[in-house]
This record gives C-alpha cells, sequence and structure tokens, in this order.
C-alpha cells in the first residue's frame, strides 16, 4: 500500500513535469511570447484593436451588466478617502472608457492615488491590504486603461510606486512580515499577493519605469501561472476537478487566476492558451456532481456547515469563461458549461459579480454563438473524480432522488480533513452528514481539536493511548483519529444500473503503531438502499475501535437500530455485524463538538436559537464490539427515504469462518452480498426480481475507468 502510493506520487510529479514542457516552461528559453507583447496600451484584458467590440458589448448584450456597474461607482466622492479602491478604481476607468468624460478621468487619477497611499501605509504598518489580490489586479488594469491620457510624469509616479509596492508585499528573506498577508503559490487558489507580478509586470512592461523590475516580474509570473496550470491538471485528471475539493474554494476564487491570466495573456500578446490546458473545459463536469437539489452541496472539508448552500457567486461567470474559451476548440466542453449556466439561471443564480469579475462579461465575444447547452438525462449513476478523491452517486437527477458522497484516494489535500472512507447521504435532507464547522468556538480551536479530526467523519476511529503526532495547526491527534491525509486508496470501484461499489483502504492514513488494516466496501442499492462493510484490524486488542455515523438532529435508538431525521429526509441504520456491538449514542447541548472527552462549542453569537446549527451536526452514534479483538468486523444496512418511512427492510446475516453474508429487500429486489472476511477485499452480489436474476456478479477487484464529459454517451 505505502509503496503504490509513493508510485502514485512520483507519477503525478512526473504528469507536472510532462505538463511543464508541454508549453515550453524550461524548455523555451527565448521566451518568444515576450516579443509579441503590444507596445501599445490597454494591455489587460483588452487592446486597442478588441476595444470597440467589448464597448459594443457592453452597450448591448451586456447592458445590464454595464449598468450594475456604472451604478457601483456613481457615488464615489470627489476626493476619495484613502482606502482600497482597487475594484472599484476598475469600474470607474471601463466606464470612462465608455463614456469619457474629463470629470471621470480626474475620478479615476485620483482613486488610483489614494489606493496607492493605502497601501504604502498598511506596508508600513506590517499590515495586510487584502487576502486576495482582485483589488490590486483593479487598480493595475485602472491604471492600463487610461495609460494614454496620463502625462508620462504620471505614469512614472504611479507605476514606479506601485512595482515597488508588488515587490515590497512579495515574499523574502529579510521582509518584514505583512500581518495575515496571503503569500499562498500556485498549489492553492494562487489568488494572493504572489500573482500581482504577472499584472504589474505586463502592465509596466518596456515603459522605461523600471524596466528590469517590470521584465523579472512578467517572466516570474509567466511560469507560476505555467506551473498552476501544470499542478491542477493531474489534480483534475480526465474528470474535472481543481486544487481543493472544498467547494467554496474551488467553485469560487480559485478559477479567476486560471480565467484572468488567459484573458491577459490574449489581449497583451494575441495568444490564446486554452486549448493546451483541456482540463479547464472539464470543470462543469466536477460541479454538475458537486450540485445537490435545492440549492446545496454535500459541505465537504472546509465549509462552515451553517447552511451547505451551494456556492454560485462566482460560477456563472465561470461558466461563461469556459463557454468563451472552448467552443471552438472542442463545441462538446462548451455545451457542459452551457447546461451549467442553464442550471444557475433556473435557481435564480447572479449572472455575473458586479465588481470583482467586473471585466469578463465584456471580453466574451462570440458567446451568443456557443452550441445549445447539453441535455444532463443521461448522467451514469456514479462518478469516481479519482484525483479528488470522490465518487458520486444518484439514483437520479431529481429532488426526491438519494445522493451519496464516498471520500477515499485524494492526491489533493487542500482544505481537506483527516476523512479517509467517510461517506455523506442526502435524500430531502442531509441524513448522514460532515460535521463541525470552521467558525471560531470559544477555545479559539476552530478546526483542528474537532472539525478536520477523523470523529468529526462517518469513519472508523482506533484509540492508542497517548498516540503522538500532530496535524494542521499543531493540534494532536484526537479520538483515535487517522494521522495523515495522504495514503488512502480506491482499490475497487464500479457502477451499473442496479448498483454502484466502491472500496476503500485508508490503512496506511492511520498510525501504523495502531492499525493493521482498515479497508471499507460501500454499496449503493438505487434508489435507498446502503450497505457498509468495515474489516478493521489494531495491533492491540486493547485498542477500542468504533464505527460513527453523523445525524443533524437526535437520533432514536431501538437495540440494535436508529433512525434520524433532517429536512424532509429520514435515515433507518441497522447494526448487523459484530454479533456483541454496543451502539452508544454521542451529543446533545454541550456535546455537539465532543472529541477526547472534550467538547469543543461555538460561541453564543454563532448559535442559532441557542442551539448548534443542524447542518453543523448535533449527534452521532458509535458502535463498538462488545469485546477486545485484534479483528473485527462491522456491517450495516442503511435505508433512506422521506419521514413517511416508518421502519426499514428486514435483513437477514449469516456467517462462517471466512464470510458474512447480508440478504435484504431493496424496494421490488432481494438483494444479496457476500463478503469474505479475510484475505483478498471483494465479495459477490446477487440481485433478484422475482424469478428474473437481474445482477449475479463477483465484486471487482479493480477500478472501473471513467472519463470525459459527464454524459454516458
Amino acid at each position: 500500500m505505502t509503496e503504490r502510493f509513493r508510485f502514485i506520487g512520483v507519477l503525478l510529479l512526473v504528469l507536472v513535469a510532462l505538463s511543464l514542457s508541454s508549453v515550453g516552461f524550461c524548455a523555451d528559453p527565448d521566451e518568444t511570447w515576450l516579443s509579441q507583447i503590444r507596445p501599445d496600451h490597454p494591455r489587460l484584458f483588452f487592446n486597442a484593436d478588441t476595444w470597440p467590440a467589448v464597448k459594443d458589448r457592453a452597450l448591448t448584450v451586456c447592458g445590464d451588466h454595464y449598468a450594475a456597474v456604472k451604478a457601483t461607482v456613481k457615488d464615489i466622492p470627489e476626493q476619495p478617502d484613502v482606502k482600497d479602491w482597487g475594484s472599484l478604481c476598475m469600474g470607474a476607468a471601463f466606464v470612462y472608457r465608455v463614456e469619457p468624460t474629463p470629470q471621470r478621468l480626474q475620478q479615476v487619477k485620483d482613486m488610483l492615488q489614494a489606493g496607492l497611499d493605502f497601501y504604502q501605509q498598511r506596508y508600513a504598518e506590517c499590515k495586510m491590504i487584502n487576502w486576495y489580490s482582485f483589488s490590486r489586479i483593479g487598480w493595475l488594469a485602472a491604471l492600463d486603461w487610461i495609460w494614454n491620457d496620463l502625462t508620462p510624469a504620471e505614469r512614472r509616479r504611479l507605476g514606479a510606486a506601485m512595482l515597488q509596492h508588488v515587490y515590497d508585499v512579495q515574499p523574502g528573506e529579510g521582509k518584514p512580515s505583512l500581518a495575515g498577508c496571503n503569500t499562498s503559490n500556485y498549489t492553492t487558489g494562487f489568488y494572493g499577493v504572489r500573482n500581482l507580478v504577472w499584472y504589474a509586470g505586463l502592465a509596466m512592461y518596456n515603459e522605461g519605469i523600471d524596466d528590469a523590475r517590470a521584465l523579472e516580474f512578467l517572466t516570474s509570473g509567466y511560469d507560476m501561472h505555467q506551473k498552476m496550470f501544470a499542478y491542477r491538471t493531474p489534480a483534475a485528471g480526465d474528470d474535472g476537478g481543481s486544487a481543493s475539493s472544498t467547494v467554496t474554494y474551488s467553485f469560487a476564487a480559485y478559477p479567476c487566476a486560471e480565467f484572468n491570466f488567459l484573458y491577459t495573456l490574449r489581449s497583451a500578446t494575441g495568444i490564446d492558451i486554452s486549448g493546451e490546458w483541456p482540463y479547464i473545459a472539464l470543470f462543469p463536469n466536477y460541479i454538475l456532481w458537486n450540485w445537490l437539489p435545492g440549492g446545496y452541496e454535500y459541505g465537504y472539508g472546509d465549509t462552515p456547515h451553517s447552511s451547505n448552500h451551494f456556492p454560485t457567486s462566482y460560477l456563472y461567470t465561470h461558466m461563461s469563461s469556459t463557454a468563451h474559451f472552448y467552443t471552438h476548440a472542442d463545441p462538446q466542453w462548451a455545451t457542459l458549461a452551457g447546461a451549467v449556466r442553464k442550471l444557475l439561471a433556473d435557481v435564480g443564480a447572479a449572472k455575473h459579480l458586479s465588481v470583482s469579475s467586473a471585466v469578463q462579461p465584456f471580453l466574451m465575444l462570440g458567446l451568443d454563438t456557443v452550441p445549445p447547452a447539453q441535455d444532463l438525462g443521461q448522467l451514469p449513476p456514479a462518478r469516481h473524480f479519482e484525483n479528488m478523491g470522490q465518487i458520486f452517486m444518484r439514483s437520479g437527477n431529481m429532488p426526491q432522488d438519494t445522493y451519496a458522497l464516498f471520500a477515499c484516494g485524494a492526491k489533493v489535500h487542500g482544505h481537506r480533513h483527516f476523512d479517509a472512507n467517510h461517506f455523506t447521504i442526502f435524500k430531502q435532507g442531509f441524513l448522514a452528514l460532515d460535521s463541525g464547522t470552521r467558525i471560531p468556538t470559544t477555545a479559539s480551536e476552530r478546526c483542528n481539536h474537532y472539525y478536520r479530526q477523523t470523529v468529526a467523519h462517518n469513519c472508523i476511529l482506533i484509540q492508542m493511548p497517548d498516540e503522538s503526532g500532530n496535524v494542521v495547526g499543531g493540534a494532536p491527534v484526537h479520538d483515535g483519529g487517522q494521522r495523515t491525509l495522504a495514503g488512502s486508496e480506491v482499490i475497487a470501484f464500479e457502477t451499473t444500473p442496479h448498483f454502484t461499489y466502491v472500496a476503500g483502504d485508508a490503512t496506511d492514513t492511520y498510525h501504523r503503531d495502531k492499525c493493521k488494516q482498515a479497508v471499507r466496501q460501500f454499496v449503493f442499492i438505487p434508489p435507498n438502499h446502503f450497505v457498509v462493510f468495515d474489516r478493521v484490524s489494531s495491533t492491540d486488542p486493547e485498542y477500542a475501535k468504533r464505527w460513527v455515523l453523523h445525524t443533524a438532529n437526535e437520533p432514536a435508538v431501538t437495540a440494535r437500530q436508529f433512525r434520524a431525521d433532517q429536512g424532509q429526509g429520514r435515515i433507518f441504520c441497522r447494526t448487523l455485524l459484530p454479533a456483541d456491538a454496543v451502539l452508544q449514542k454521542v451529543g446533545g447541548p454541550g456535546n455537539e463538538f465532543l472529541a477526547d472527552g472534550v467538547n469543543y462549542p461555538l460561541r453564543p453569537q454563532d448559535m442559532k436559537d441557542g442551539q448548534v446549527p443542524e447542518l453543523m451536526g448535533r449527534w452521532r452514534i458509535e458502535v463498538s464490539p462488545g469485546a477486545p479483538r485484534t479483528d473485527d468486523i462491522f456491517l450495516h444496512l442503511i435505508q433512506v427515504g422521506d419521514q413517511s418511512l416508518q421502519a426499514m427492510s428486514d435483513a437477514q446475516v449469516t456467517t462462517d469462518a471466512d464470510t458474512a453474508t447480508i440478504s435484504f429487500n431493496a424496494e421490488a429486489n432481494n438483494v444479496i452480498l457476500t463478503f469474505p472476511t479475510s484475505g483478498n477485499i471483494t465479495g459477490h452480489i446477487t440481485i433478484k426480481r422475482d424469478a428474473e436474476v437481474l445482477m449475479d456478479n463477483a465484486l471487482t477487484l479493480e477500478v472501473m475507468p471513467q472519463q470525459g464529459l459527464a454524459s454516458l454517451n
């Protein structure tokens, strides 16, 4: 297992190197793209050649968006205060170009100076400007767009000061530490100060202000963006995805780095490299599989779980940019982006941001010629995003259908938790959920002591006394959880119209001194049944094992079965093995975020009507063996439905020396699943309807390949 994972890590590095070489990074010593930078201005986002069409689009098909941009800048005072005006300055400069007046020009000049004064003031105080670079990109765009209307002295004064500011805020030895400054690199969202060098270098290139620094910035910025594309390519693989599986990041600010670079490289040089990075076009595929009815998402990773609302603010713009860049490269990719745009429109999502993405809608020339949106009626029953480490399952695409997520095998770890083999189930509500929140607690332990820990997820715990080792932020491993984000692996996956099966090996995510095996086999029988089979081996029989499932509201426990509700949905779960299993209900007021005997409560102002919000998870069931053993198996049957469901299906379980077999009825079908209790991770499934045998197959030992678009076709 460990050697196999190391091999995958090496393979990813090779893929990154190959991706870099494919665009000439480190293989283009002449950097010929430099010779194609326009000598005139504007250069950022549009140029003198494209401006007439951009202006026309602002006044016609994007008239509503232009009116919104114009409205944001109409009340700017004649003498702007010293503050960060960057994003508004960008909008004001665009309005000036569309409807030029001396007053508007002076307004932009004053905003540029006031913003620059603020940047310098904050740096002198060793304070950050903003976590994001967007406003300073806006500042640079505004300078570029009015460049031809500035005097040489104004250009030198503003340009030199901004070049110095961008240099000052870059990380480097001997520089002061700016409190809270985002210096993250291309392996994350790449929306902090590091990406400013591209935009500053492009705006000031060959302008006689500080040509050496501008050139250094420009080439460094270009190289970092190539590294970003190369890093995200294997992360998305042939399915789609981003540098994080937490959608509040990957669906919001992360794609800005890609599209802003593609737009500005093309406007400055005429070069369009979007076709060299086809993974961007597959991003809508990842969006579709994260989409839950009612405008929800699964709440995976570093999300606050306050509402689990799907993050739509940026997506219409991102999907429009995707369609714009990929319509000609491959129309089917553009139609998938169109399908997501239609979904967004249907739920009333905003079309475009009025400030931080002010210019992008005007740049999408020819967008109206994109082919019609793809029909999404042919989605397969499951999709494995292998590098994102997620398998999504669904019984259909309607609000009453069942949706599930299984997490294992991630190759990207940004904003991820210690949750290998975790699952989430949604049916008209969050029935088995990701618990906790990133909102600060009273002990200011917002993430590390509960939220990111394995105990906050639907996983297996193995309690080793005095377990050593630290996790993110220096918090100790709590309550028998996993130790590393890396190390899990999907060892089997198959999906058919009758069932979806996945096997995940999480052994190497636990401390080697306590865990010899932690393997979960997860079977979805649509529309409403799940079977979860775990093989767990500890190094010491005294290391207590617990099987955990989190619910939003208090579960009702009867013998070896429990029931819980959320929204309009209901979950039943029955423990079939171990035969001596003990069920314990944990949670409720004062114990919602209990880890290792300590609760990490919310601040009073973050409570809702005096309670922890439902989707943060208030309760959990822990299933433990009745006696100490080195080797244990856990077998659970889960059934979901709406709240008219009064009882779950009967089930029979039999065991022998080598296997465990469960038989139950799922709607009109009889299902028989057999799992080996040792040896190969395999099994057998039989599904019958009356006398007709629908399935009679061994559970696969392989990972079913999937690639390309979401459709079955």
